[in-house]
């Protein structure tokens, strides 16, 4: 028998041969590697999920991810140990992210029914009515404040103020508008709160 004369390099030699092109930044190496691993990689997110389309998912993460950290790879190593650390490291987050949404997720055969709103209670006021009544100043740092979620410091810089004076005038704002409610309320109703 005559040994071969053709192709007789182990699999692994010609990965690490295509790993190091792909580093290179050789197109037509990255298209051999994901040719050539491609279906052994599905099989082992495939035989771990049970679930095609979780499979075919995790296949293109993990696939994004080596080409991502290509760079980290080193030539004197082995290719399919570097590649299947990704792999596993791709699938636990899978998991691990498919366990969070579980925990979150509510079984339910019949949702709640959200609460009728309430109409407003006719002796108060609206809110525009009581934004009305305070200066532009108050109003201005208040709707920042409470409309917007600002934070002070946030207020301040845009009002071109320091914190201090926008806690003054929400300060401020706070008692006008309390002592709006405790004389609507004491008028329409014996002061209801």
């Amino acid at each position: 028998m005559q040994p071969e004369t053709g192709n007789a390099q182990a699999p692994e030699e010609g990965l690490e041969q295509l790993m190091k092109r792909y580093q290179d930044g050789e197109a037509a190496a990255a298209r051999t590697l994901v040719d050539r691993l491609s279906t052994q990689l599905y099989l082992f997110f495939s035989t771990s999920m049970g679930n095609r389309a979780e499979a075919e998912d995790m296949l293109q993460e993990a696939w994004l991810r080596i080409h991502r950290v290509r760079h980290t790879y080193r030539a004197s190593e082995p290719v399919l140990p570097w590649i299947y650390a990704i792999a596993r490291h791709v699938r636990v987050d899978h998991y691990r992210r498919r366990q969070r949404i579980a925990r979150r997720e509510v079984a339910s055969d019949i949702l709640p029914e959200p609460p009728a709103p309430q109409p407003p209670s006719p002796d108060l006021p609206s809110f525009c009515e009581l934004m009305a009544a305070l200066p532009e100043s108050q109003r201005e740092v208040l709707t920042m404040l409470k409309v917007n979620g600002l934070s002070i410091e946030e207020v301040a810089r845009a009002t071109a103020s320091t914190a201090g004076a926008v806690k003054q005038k929400a300060h401020r704002a706070y008692d006008r508008l309390r002592s709006l409610l405790e004389t609507r309320g004491t008028a329409g109703g014996g002061g209801k709160r």
